[in-house]
């Protein structure tokens, strides 16, 4: 899949190129909200993927990407700047609606979506077969008990063995626990007589990104992830 254009040093500290702007950060600042995600439209304003705030300011900086602020079903664009302006005010009338980066002189208001200004291009069509796309698509489930696990104490399971010719495929891939995946062992879940919890399918968007749409702070997403575009890369 095409990327962005990459820029000189943009994968460089983000306060320093935050600081060319005249906001320097302090040296014991905590960057509250760098780790932040943020949804990334090409010029089209069609999504394309999605970065961490630190890499989004980044482009702000170099001028390769504007603010996308959405609201209400509709929408206004802003530049690094302007948007440093708006977060003054916001800081002071609804500071829990946002992430925040701490800098000397301002708390910056973290965006929740940029576009760049100067790439057209779409993503592939696609949903990367993945251990992290796994769980997020079965929301870290266990699909024969029903259980939440966390990440670290689930494993991949093959419906239909591989000693059988299960092949890796969406439809034949399942989180489980570690005690139903030694119950089941070499077997199919027939002949275990354990009984999937729902059926396993290909996801129609990256499952991390339905993840996050179901909260809150992520929702103004929702306007831009047509379904013709739902291969949002995570990177």
């Amino acid at each position: 899949m095409a990327r962005p254009p990459r820029t000189s040093g943009e994968d460089a500290d983000p306060s320093k190129a935050i600081g060319g702007q005249g906001i320097a950060p302090a040296e014991t600042a905590v960057h509250i909200g760098l780790d932040a995600k943020v949804l990334v439209l090409n010029r089209a304003y069609a999504a394309i993927r999605v970065i961490s705030a630190r890499r989004a300011f980044v482009l702000l900086a170099r001028d390769c990407a504007e603010v996308i602020d959405a609201d209400g079903g509709s929408y206004a664009n802003y530049d690094l700047t302007t948007w440093t302006e708006l977060s003054e005010l916001r800081r002071q009338f609804e500071p829990d609606a946002h992430d925040w980066v701490r800098t000397v002189r301002i708390d910056l208001a973290v965006p929740r979506i940029i576009r760049l200004t100067a790439y057209d291009k779409l993503p592939a069509q696609g949903v990367k077969l993945n251990r992290r796309n796994l769980f997020a698509r079965d929301r870290n489930r266990c699909q024969y008990c029903g259980n939440l696990f966390p990440s670290s104490e689930l494993s991949i399971d093959h419906v239909l063995p591989r000693s059988q010719g299960g092949p890796d495929t969406w439809e034949n891939l399942v989180c489980a626990c570690v005690r139903c995946n030694s119950r089941k062992g070499g077997r199919t879940p027939d002949q275990a007589r354990m009984k999937l919890i729902t059926t396993p399918k290909r996801p129609r968007r990256n499952p991390l990104i339905s993840v996050r749409l179901g909260h809150d702070k992520y929702h103004s997403w929702k306007a831009f992830l047509d379904e013709a575009y739902w291969s949002v890369e995570l990177k």
